[in-house]
């Protein structure tokens, strides 16, 4: 991996620059890119499932600055194996087992590539027809999966988006909620708001609390045991809402527990 101070000749440099949207060039080396994921999952086993390097380790080995000029693909992917690669941590080993399972599929890879290869900007409908329809059907097809009544659907009065992750959906749901709470309390009684989860609840939960200014110190834990495999009481939920309508609170926001990152506690939700 070269510096601004590489000894590159400059005519490689006008070749790798006309080469940037060269349909044949991104043949090549995307199929070269292609290969070297499918040689990483087919060798993946091999590797240590926690990374070994020491904090740090990455810095001693790159440039102190940014290369001047593009280098071939065949460097790049050499560094990544020397250098990315024994500090990566293999979530998607059959060796892995913390926090949850893999997400990587063939075709999620093939898609995350047509999806780039168009490079659609779908703000509006006229930016791009067909992805936003396409979000609409699909959309559509994940709520009948799930259940969902068709008020929910785009196709009833309702709709919605995939969050990147679970801690931008939280903090989305969050805001919902939040706006429409005050606009039936007012604004000026924000620090009355008080949302609710269990003592294995995700930290994620009170992030998201403070980006949308609520009070952490309004966030209800409700305790769990061991005895009863870290289940959510719904009798200990019940009596805790039932303290805070007394003292003049609003409830705001439940955090219904199943599954977490710590264990697997399970609310009784049919009660």
């Amino acid at each position: 991996m070269s510096s601004l101070y590489s000894h590159y000749e400059e005519e490689n440099s006008s070749s790798n620059t006309a080469h940037l949207l060269n349909p044949e060039e991104f043949r090549r080396q995307g199929h070269m890119i292609i290969d070297f994921i499918a040689d990483y999952y087919q060798n993946m086993e091999k590797y240590p499932v926690l990374s070994q390097v020491q904090p740090g380790y990455l810095a001693k080995l790159l440039p102190k600055s940014a290369p001047n000029i593009p280098e071939p693909i065949e460097t790049i992917l050499h560094d990544i194996q020397q250098y990315i690669i024994p500090g990566t941590t293999h979530w998607q080993s059959p060796n892995y087992f913390a926090y949850f399972l893999s997400s990587g599929s063939i075709a999620g890879f093939l898609g995350e590539v047509l999806s780039t290869g168009f490079n659609v900007v779908g703000f509006n409908w006229i930016s791009s027809p067909a992805a936003t329809e396409l979000e609409f059907v699909t959309m559509d097809w994940l709520g009948q999966m799930l259940g969902l009544p068709q008020s929910f659907l785009f196709s009833g009065t309702g709709g919605g988006v995939i969050q990147g992750t679970t801690c931008e959906a939280i903090l989305c749901t969050l805001v919902a909620a939040r706006d429409q709470m005050l606009a039936k309390v007012g604004r000026e009684n924000i620090g009355k708001l008080v949302f609710y989860g269990s003592d294995q609840t995700h930290c994620a939960l009170l992030k998201a609390a403070k980006v949308a200014g609520l009070e952490c110190k309004n966030f209800r834990a409700i305790k769990t045991m061991r005895s009863t495999a870290f289940q959510l009481s719904a009798e200990s939920l019940r009596t805790t809402i039932r303290l805070d309508v007394e003292a003049g609170l609003s409830q705001l926001f439940f955090v219904p527990p199943s599954g977490q990152h710590q264990r697997l506690p399970l609310i009784q939700y049919g009660r």
